[in-house]
């Protein structure tokens, strides 16, 4: 908790980006029935029955200091899919950083492995050079700054039925560009010294 704790009060320095990385799914549902729109004294209707359809894979990476993300949505969120996010976030998302802070949780696929799973050898260790893992504890993923990221997306983007993968995506591009539009980075004012307080009962009790 602490290690991540002490990687948000670092000084902003884009050569050393630290990014915050997260994984969700949202359900696809097609209605049965078509919606009635809202009339004058009356809201929109919706039939309780719909149709499932597959699962949409989210997958956030925020720098809560250059106030960005991305969010990937993809068919499955296996250990190739993770790694390709990754790759894009070296190269393409910040090709100048010597070395890129990846926070986030300690998911099987969230680790160098899986990138040699998608990469030659070299290619791996090419990226794995350029990134430091620190992962949160567990029962711990509060403190990964992109669950707040997905929260908003929740309450604001996918608080409602989306029919299947490519509608998800859609509606998730448009608030991703809307959110990264906004100019106001994140402002985090949980310390170490505050979870020495009022965590003190998770800390190891020890003997004088």
């Amino acid at each position: 908790m602490e290690q991540v704790l002490d990687v948000y009060t670092r000084p902003h320095d884009p050569a050393h980006p630290v990014v915050c990385m997260d994984e969700t799914t949202k359900q696809c549902v097609k209605e049965t029935r078509a919606p009635r729109p809202p009339a004058p004294g009356h809201p929109a209707r919706y039939d309780a029955e719909y149709e499932r359809n597959g699962v949409a894979h989210l997958l956030l990476y925020y720098a809560p200091l250059e106030n960005w993300r991305r969010v990937d949505v993809e068919e499955d969120h296996v250990a190739t899919t993770w790694a390709g996010g990754v790759r894009q976030l070296v190269e393409e998302d910040f090709p100048e950083a010597e070395c890129i802070t990846l926070v986030m949780d300690n998911l099987n696929t969230h680790t160098g492995a899986s990138l040699y799973k998608a990469f030659p050898a070299p290619e791996a260790r090419r990226l794995l050079k350029k990134l430091e893992f620190v992962y949160t504890p567990k029962h711990g993923s509060w403190l990964n700054m992109a669950e707040i990221e997905f929260s908003s997306m929740g309450r604001q983007c996918l608080d409602r039925r989306v029919p299947d993968t490519g509608a998800v995506r859609e509606e998730v591009a448009a608030w991703t560009k809307r959110r990264n539009a906004r100019g106001t980075p994140a402002q985090w004012r949980f310390t170490t010294e505050d979870a020495r307080i009022k965590l003190h009962s998770l800390y190891p009790k020890l003997s004088d």
